[in-house]
C-alpha cells in the first residue's frame, strides 16, 4: 500500500497526560515515533481533570498562545497547550470539558437526530467521557480555523468510547477531516466478561444491541458502534478483540494495529545490572520484614500485575496455581509478589516502622504492605485464606500482596513500577480478558520470562499455539470452560523454571528479550501508517 501521510494528526485519549492503564502506554510510547516523522504536526489531546492538583505529566508552554485566546474567547474553549513529558516531549492540548456539560441534553439531542446515538439510559462516567469527546471535537474545529488549516491534510484519531463524540464531531462539522477510532476493548465484551459470561466459546451466539440492554450498557455501546460505522477507518488492537468488533459492533476492523513500545526504559549494561541488584534488595528487604524471617539466596521472585480485575486479569487462577505449586517438588524457595492496587489506607505503619528501624518484631499479618480499608472483603486475601497459603517459613511458596500503584511514593518500596520489575525471575499473566496485553511484553522488554494466555493479544501474537516457558514467553490455551488445565500447566510452568539451572534460565532469557525486539514501535508503526492512508483516501 503506497501511504499517504497527514499534515497534522490530533489524537486523543483520556488516558493523554492522565494514567489510569494500557492506553498511556500505547500513546506515550508510540509518541516519539511519530513525533519524529510528524514533530509539532502531530499534536494529543487529553481531559483537563487537573483542576486540583498540578498534572505530574504536562509541561506548561507559551506555545499557540493567540489561539488559546482565541479558543476561549471566540469558541468557549479553555485550553492549556505544552508538552507531554514522555519520550519525545509531543505537543499536547489539554481541554476543560466541564462547560459543556451545562449543554449536554442539546449536545446528546442533536447526536440523536444526526447519527441515532442512544444516550437516554446513560449514567456513571458516561456524561464526563461524551462531553470531552465532544470538547475535542471542537478543539480540533477551532485550531484548523484559527490557523486556516482547511486545504491541508488533517487527519483526527480517537482512542476507545470515551472520545466517540468527537468522531461523530468531526464527521459533522468537518467532512473534510479524515477520522481514524481505534476500540483497545469493546465495552460490552467487557462487560461480558466482568459479568462471568461465556465470552469466546458463546461469541458467534451473542447480539451486541440484546447484551448491552440485558448488561445495561445501552449508552456506551451504542456511540462505540455508531463511531466505529461512520469513521473513515476503523482500528483494534489485536486479531482477538477483532472478533468481538465483528460480532459485537457488527463492523470488523479496517486495519488491526497491534501495540507496541519503546525499550528506551529499560536500563542497558551496567546500568541494567545494578537496576536489578537494587530491585532485588529492594525485595528481599520488604519480604523479610513483612514476612520475620530470612529469605534463602537462591529465592525464585515471581509477580503478576496489572488492574484489579480479579477474574478477568487471572489474578484468580494464579493464585491457585501457587497452591499447586506449593505442592510440587521444588529445589528453591519462590516468593510471588500480586502488585495489583486496591482499596488501601496507605502504607502499613508497623511494616514502615520495621523497614526504618531495622527491629525484629514479629508482624500480625504477614501478607499486605499496605493497610486494606476491607481485608475481609477483598479477593485475594480471601483467596490466600481458601488455599491455606500460609507464609510460613517452612513452606516453599510464599505470596506477597502488594495493593497500591508503585509511582515511586508508596511508603514501603519507594520505587516506580519498572524500578521494582526489573528484579524479578519470572511473570505470569493468566488473562481471561486481554485485548493486548502490556504486562507481558514489559516483562519480556526487560529480559523477564513470562507466562501468559492465549486469550490476550499478546499472546496470541507470540504464537498461535500453546508453548511452553523454555521459549522465553509461555503460552498457555485458555477457553471458557478450562480453567483448571491452565492452572494446572501455569503451575508446572513455574515449577519448571523454578528448578532449572542458571545457564539454561540466561539462555530463556536472551529468548525473551529477542521475543520483545519485534514489537518495537519500528516494527508496528507500518499499521498506523495504513490506517492513516485508508482514512484519508477516502477524502480525496
Amino acid at each position: 500500500m503506497k501511504h499517504i501521510n497527514p499534515d497534522y494528526i490530533f489524537e486523543t485519549s483520556w488516558e493523554v497526560c492522565n494514567k489510569v492503564g494500557g492506553i498511556y502506554t500505547v500513546l506515550s510510547t508510540r509518541a516519539r515515533t511519530l513525533q519524529t516523522a510528524f514533530g509539532d504536526h502531530l499534536c494529543f489531546i487529553g481531559p483537563d481533570v487537573w483542576a486540583e492538583t498540578p498534572s505530574p505529566d504536562f509541561i506548561p508552554t507559551t506555545d499557540f498562545a493567540d489561539w488559546v485566546t482565541y479558543a476561549r474567547e471566540h469558541d468557549n474553549l479553555h485550553v492549556r497547550v505544552g508538552r507531554w513529558d514522555v519520550s519525545g516531549k509531543p505537543l499536547v492540548i489539554l481541554v476543560d470539558f466541564k462547560p459543556f456539560l451545562e449543554e449536554k441534553n442539546r449536545i446528546y439531542g442533536d447526536f440523536w437526530m444526526w447519527f441515532g446515538v442512544e444516550s437516554l439510559t446513560a449514567y456513571g462516567d458516561y456524561d464526563e467521557a461524551s462531553m470531552f469527546g465532544y470538547a475535542s471535537g471542537k478543539v480540533v474545529d477551532s485550531f484548523i480555523q484559527f490557523h486556516d488549516l482547511g486545504k491541508k491534510k488533517i487527519l483526527a484519531h480517537f482512542n476507545e468510547w470515551m472520545t466517540a463524540f468527537g468522531v461523530c464531531y468531526v464527521k459533522h462539522y468537518l467532512p473534510k477531516v479524515a477520522t481514524v477510532f481505534t476500540t483497545h476493548a469493546t465495552s460490552i465484551g467487557r462487560s461480558i466478561a466482568g459479568n462471568h459470561k461465556p465470552l469466546y466459546d458463546y461469541l458467534t451466539e451473542y447480539n451486541g444491541d440484546q447484551m448491552a440492554r440485558e448488561l445495561n450498557m445501552v449508552a456506551k455501546h451504542s456511540i462505540e458502534k455508531i463511531a466505529a460505522h461512520i469513521c473513515d477507518c476503523f482500528t483494534t488492537v489485536s486479531d482477538i478483540t477483532n472478533k468481538e468488533c465483528a460480532q459485537l459492533l457488527d463492523k470488523s476492523a479496517d486495519v488491526v494495529t497491534p501495540n507496541g513500545f519503546e525499550d528506551d526504559f529499560v536500563p542497558k549494561g551496567v546500568r541494567f545490572s545494578s537496576a536489578r541488584k537494587a530491585a532485588r534488595l529492594k525485595l528481599r528487604e520488604v519480604a523479610e520484614a513483612l514476612l520475620g524471617y530470612e529469605l534463602k539466596d537462591n529465592a525464585l521472585f515471581v509477580s503478576t500485575s496489572g488492574r484489579y480485575e480479579y477474574k478477568n486479569k487471572g489474578i484468580d487462577a494464579f493464585i491457585e496455581s501457587l497452591k499447586l505449586l506449593s505442592q510440587a517438588p521444588l529445589s528453591r524457595e519462590v516468593v510471588a509478589f500480586v502488585l495489583v492496587p486496591a482499596w488501601a489506607h496507605g502504607p502499613r505503619q508497623d511494616l514502615s516502622q520495621k523497614l526504618h528501624a531495622h527491629t525484629q518484631t514479629i508482624l500480625n499479618n504477614p501478607f499486605s504492605t499496605h493497610a486494606l480499608v476491607e481485608p475481609w472483603n477483598d479477593p485475594v486475601m480471601n483467596a490466600l485464606q481458601w488455599f491455606h497459603l500460609t507464609n510460613r517459613q517452612h513452606e516453599l511458596v510464599k505470596v506477597i500482596f502488594v495493593p497500591t500503584y508503585l509511582n515511586g511514593v508508596d511508603g514501603i518500596f519507594n520505587k516506580s513500577y519498572y524500578d521494582l520489575l526489573v528484579g524479578f525471575d519470572l511473570t505470569v499473566y493468566p488473562s481471561y480478558y486481554e485485548p493486548w496485553g502490556y504486562t507481558p511484553l514489559e516483562s519480556a522488554a526487560f529480559g523477564i520470562p513470562t507466562i501468559t494466555t492465549d486469550l490476550s493479544g499478546f499472546g496470541q501474537w507470540v504464537s498461535s499455539t500453546p508453548q511452553d516457558i523454555t521459549t522465553g514467553v509461555g503460552v498457555v490455551h485458555r477457553s471458557d470452560y478450562n480453567y483448571h488445565d491452565i492452572v494446572k500447566r501455569i503451575s508446572e510452568m513455574m515449577a519448571e523454571y523454578a528448578n532449572i539451572s542458571a545457564v539454561e534460565q540466561k539462555n530463556i532469557k536472551a529468548k525473551t528479550t529477542a521475543i520483545a525486539q519485534k514489537a518495537l514501535w519500528q516494527e508496528f508503526i507500518g499499521y498506523y501508517y495504513d490506517a492513516y492512508t485508508i482514512a484519508l483516501s477516502k477524502k480525496k
